[in-house]
């Protein structure tokens, strides 16, 4: 078998790409823009031209055995992402089947969170671990469910979307998925900005964050508001972390995970995201839940999680076709 695969990590706003060995060492790394591409050709076009500078710039041609990609709305068992809020292109794109004929290289997908799942589980925090739900807080929600040390996939390969559980059934705001109220609308990054504008809107008190026009606000913004003290900006965080808490005690009820690990830009605030999740998730949860359950930061390196997960992925597949 070739000595080396391929993780793929395919995010809203970046796409990650790392050549893995068997012992899960990252020995190479190429990113490209995600965004720019309305054409799902003209994407898989630049990512095999990244992809295959990296290889040869390594010294690595022919020694790539499979690659694994894991990307939002991805389906393991039908190798397609599915109208996926917060890609470029809609609809049904057969991506590991079109990336296969690209690179002459056998290639699996999963859901993006997943695939995090996957490398926390092999990798990080979850070492041991065969009970936990993963959730990625970046451009949107994602999630990955590991029970009795078995990812869920579901019927469909769609099970885990987490990020699309309604938390604001009355007036809730409008998801890219195109329904309303979602989790992912309240508490990704994205989310974390249209708090703050919603915020200044409404209330009048003063706020670093009013030096910034309302339309380019980000979550970086209120992070580096709340770290200098601003009021406001640690109440967006406590009213953000107060939902992502009352949704994890929805989560503990369905499949009692040991662990929840938190991944992603958002974890990049540390306690002021931290403490009200966890103070939320308490106050809701179910009496026999209480105290069983530890929230933790992923221990791996931001990029690292999904794109080693996702050459997890690439090992299966280069398994199997090497059979």
């Amino acid at each position: 078998m070739k000595p080396y695969v391929v993780g793929i990590d395919i995010g809203g706003t970046n796409t990650q790409i790392g050549i893995v060995d068997s012992r899960g060492n990252v020995l190479a790394r190429n990113a490209i823009k995600t965004g720019g591409h309305p054409e799902v050709t003209d994407f898989i076009d630049d990512l095999h031209a990244a992809l295959m500078q990296t290889i040869e710039q390594n010294g690595m041609k022919g020694e790539i055995g499979g690659i694994g990609v894991g990307a939002p709305n991805a389906n393991y068992f039908k190798g397609t992402i599915e109208q996926a809020a917060n890609l470029p292109w809609k609809g049904v794109i057969p991506f590991a089947e079109m990336l296969r004929k690209k690179c002459g290289i056998p290639v699996a997908i999963t859901n993006d969170a997943n695939a995090a799942a996957i490398g926390e589980m092999t990798y990080g925090a979850a070492r041991g671990v065969k009970d936990f739900i993963m959730i990625t807080l970046g451009t949107g929600v994602g999630s990955g469910i590991v029970a009795n040390g078995q990812l869920i996939y579901g019927s469909d390969g769609n099970a885990g979307e987490l990020g699309h559980v309604t938390v604001r059934a009355q007036n809730g705001r409008l998801c890219g998925c195109g329904r309303a109220g979602c989790l992912e609308a309240y508490t990704s990054a994205t989310g974390v900005a249209r708090t703050a504008r919603e915020f200044l809107e409404l209330r009048n008190e003063d706020s670093l964050l009013r030096r910034i026009p309302v339309q380019d606000i980000t979550s970086k913004d209120v992070f580096d508001s709340a770290m200098a003290g601003d009021k406001l900006a640690l109440e967006i965080f406590d009213y953000t972390g107060k939902i992502l808490g009352e949704a994890f005690a929805n989560f503990v009820a369905f499949s009692s995970p040991r662990m929840i690990v938190l991944f992603g830009g958002l974890t990049k605030a540390g306690d002021l995201i931290m403490r009200p999740v966890k103070e939320a998730m308490e106050a809701n949860l179910l009496p026999i839940f209480k105290g069983k359950v530890d929230i933790v930061f992923s221990q791996l390196k931001e990029a690292d999680a999904a794109v080693l997960g996702a050459s997890a992925l690439g090992w299966e597949t280069a398994k199997q076709n090497n059979d």
